[in-house]
């Protein structure tokens, strides 16, 4: 029998948290790595169970399957030079990319349904439209294998400007050099919609236009109405809780 401190441990931790951060759309409590690299790699059907011999491959093996699928991404070695992945982690990270997308590349729908897994509570298409597009290096429609881990490396193993770089250009919508304040009430929109309507405690509908107004207030110094990189990249390094959820995925993989 249930203790009354067990039903309230279960039910606390079925609440959906509302606290994200307007920069990464990130929760900014501190995750359990644990769990965040089981969500990453349920995602990649090479890290699923029963697959774990697939791993061990050799190495031939693995350079031979990059010729194999109708878009051939660069070698291993090359990769291994542009990223912050060892070889054995691009070969897995490869098999879960082929296994997804056997074309090689992944569309827009494809990316979307993909990063759903990750929050079925509300609707993510939106804020994945965004995320694609920051992925889509060459805007022609397609993320190819060198386009996805080239950014996941920055996402995950980045320096802080690195990191900070990549999340000014996700929400510099139209890659202007500047975030107005229609571009970040966008991303907030697809941020709210990403967590649900059901979340605890519940929202106010006012609850996006004020994040915008705490951002511009915090980062456009000049009062000019935009955000630039210098502004962006100056306000965020004096920014604690910023800088914590800079740090919240590393060494997830």
């Amino acid at each position: 029998m249930k203790s009354r401190s067990q039903d309230q441990s279960l039910s606390d931790s079925r609440e959906l948290d509302r606290s994200y951060d307007p920069l990464t759309g990130n929760p900014l409590s501190k995750p359990n790595k644990k769990t965040l690299k089981q969500r990453f790699l349920k995602l990649l059907p090479c890290c699923r169970s029963g697959s774990s011999s697939s791993i061990n491959q050799s190495n031939t093996t693995d350079e031979g399957e990059l010729s194999t699928v109708w878009y051939r991404p660069e070698g291993l070695d090359r990769l291994e030079q542009k990223t912050k992945f060892s070889k054995k982690e691009l070969q897995v990270l490869y098999r879960g990319f082929k296994n997804e997308c056997p074309s090689g590349v992944v569309n827009e729908e494809t990316f979307q349904s993909i990063y759903s897994q990750f929050f079925p509570q509300g609707d993510s298409s939106m804020y994945a439209h965004f995320l694609f597009e920051a992925f889509d290096t060459h805007n022609n429609g397609a993320v190819s294998f060198e386009d996805f881990v080239i950014s996941l490396s920055i996402i995950l193993r980045g320096s802080i400007t690195d990191k900070l770089n990549w999340a000014f250009n996700l929400y510099d919508l139209n890659k202007d050099g500047c975030i107005t304040r229609e571009e970040m009430t966008d991303i907030m929109h697809s941020i709210y919609d990403m967590m649900g309507k059901y979340t605890y405690p519940n929202m106010k509908d006012s609850a996006p236009k004020d994040h915008v107004d705490s951002f511009f207030q915090k980062m456009d110094k000049n009062n000019d109405g935009v955000v630039t990189m210098e502004e962006f990249l100056d306000t965020c390094q004096k920014d604690e809780n910023i800088m914590q959820s800079m740090h919240m995925f590393d060494n997830v993989i």
